[in-house]
């Protein structure tokens, strides 16, 4: 399937300049939202994974699937305050200040193999912070997928030597 067709292009969103790239579209059409899911659990199936991580918010609607397929668990990254045990927190640098993501410090066993899925890799901040967070709590990143990749702000490049699957590239 071409996840592009299905994906809707907004331009000047969320403001002039910006070309956002739509995932309502493809997850609001069930065989496209199907075979996505499909598509990263395949790229994970050899890797032994014990428990997927997405970022909030949108890294919850591909991640949970993907857990489900691969029989694994399902671990949530979430801003400061929304997680209701002992956390650990990691802060990361944005294009105009600064974020910060938390994960529960019992949610991942020492040595456990982690898949990372969102929806978007772009600069690579939030998914670097996530990957900080897993190693943090003992985890092992096995490998990352992605809805859609904007090749031309080369996250990848920044975040370190994993291994990473894209459904969809943009160049920007």
């Amino acid at each position: 399937m071409d996840f592009k067709e299905k994906i809707r292009v907004i331009e000047d969103f969320p403001k002039e300049g910006i070309s956002f790239k739509d995932i309502t579209t493809l997850i609001a059409d069930g065989e496209a939202l199907k075979e996505s899911i499909d598509e990263m659990a395949k790229f994970f199936k050899d890797k032994n994974v014990d428990v997927v991580v997405g970022p909030e918010a949108r890294g919850f609607i591909f991640g949970v699937p993907v857990a489900y397929a691969l029989g694994a668990g399902f671990v949530p990254v979430r801003k400061p305050g929304k997680l209701p045990a002992d956390t650990v927190k990691v802060e990361y640098d944005l294009e105009y200040g600064k974020d910060c993501l938390e994960i529960h410090k019992d949610a991942i066993k020492k040595g456990a193999r982690v898949a990372i899925v969102d929806d978007l890799l772009a600069t690579g901040g939030t998914i670097g912070a996530v990957a900080k967070l897993i190693e943090a709590v003992g985890g092992e990143v096995v490998g990352m997928a992605f809805a859609i990749e904007l090749k031309g702000l080369e996250g990848r490049n920044k975040i370190g030597n994993y291994d990473i699957k894209s459904l969809v590239d943009y160049e920007f």
